[in-house]
């Protein structure tokens, strides 16, 4: 797993598919996602390697149901008491009492949704804060829920106002270029969410999976929006 700095508060966390943000108040620590399943001691290590403490990640934020940004959710919560939170809507799929949602493929998607999967299934992962749109998220200086659906009916960004951040989820990806999110239930609500995640001109945006864009953000994000949104 790597661990890369984007903001002096702000750390990526980089597995072999997917990665998860540690966002630092003082002591008091914050994870988006939590990656896969049996990841919790790398990431323990990160936070040790920052100088922190494991038993500071007081919250846990997923912003969606797939196994790349829950797995280790339940096994951080139970050793360090953290709140584990999600939206109402995929919060069942994430307690492992509805399926997790099918997507809606195109051809091109097909071989990275077959590799997606060699990522270990995520166990059954308490929910102990259900959220909806705008609710504040006790972090940041003011985070919020930001509802984006489209990758699934729960899926969540996180806006951090005060210091201009935004966490995607999978609604948009940077690998290579700033694009669309693949694997969505419902691509054209996915672009509609992803259009209001650009209208937030955010001067950071932290995506599930590629770089952190750090640099002409706001803009990047705005043109990648209103490109057409690939059909089957």
């Amino acid at each position: 797993m790597d661990r890369i700095e984007v903001l002096p508060r702000l750390h990526l966390f980089r597995f072999p598919i997917g990665q998860a943000y540690l966002w630092r108040d003082g002591d008091e620590l914050t994870l988006i996602d939590a990656g896969n399943a049996g990841s919790a001691p790398e990431i323990e290590a990160a936070v040790r390697g920052l100088g922190l403490r494991p038993e500071d990640i007081r919250r846990i934020v997923l912003t969606h149901c797939h196994r790349d940004h829950i797995g280790a959710a339940e096994e951080l919560a139970a050793r360090h008491g953290a709140t584990v939170i999600a939206h109402r809507l995929d919060a069942p799929v994430v307690r492992g009492e509805s399926p997790v949602p099918e997507p809606d493929l195109l051809d091109w998607e097909l071989p990275l949704w077959e590799h997606g999967l060699t990522v270990p299934e995520a166990p059954p992962t308490r929910v102990d804060v259900e959220v909806e749109d705008g609710d504040e998220l006790g972090f940041g200086d003011g985070a919020y829920v930001v509802h984006a659906p489209g990758h699934t009916d729960g899926s969540i960004a996180v806006h951090l106002p005060r210091h201009g951040v935004l966490f995607t989820g999978d609604c948009v990806a940077g690998i290579g270029q700033v694009m669309l999110g693949v694997f969505n239930t419902d691509r054209a609500q996915a672009a509609t969410s992803f259009r209001r995640l650009a209208a937030l001109e955010p001067e950071v945006a932290c995506f599930g999976h590629g770089d952190p864009l750090t640099e002409d953000t706001a803009a990047v994000l705005k043109a990648a929006a209103e490109a057409p949104v690939p059909r089957p």
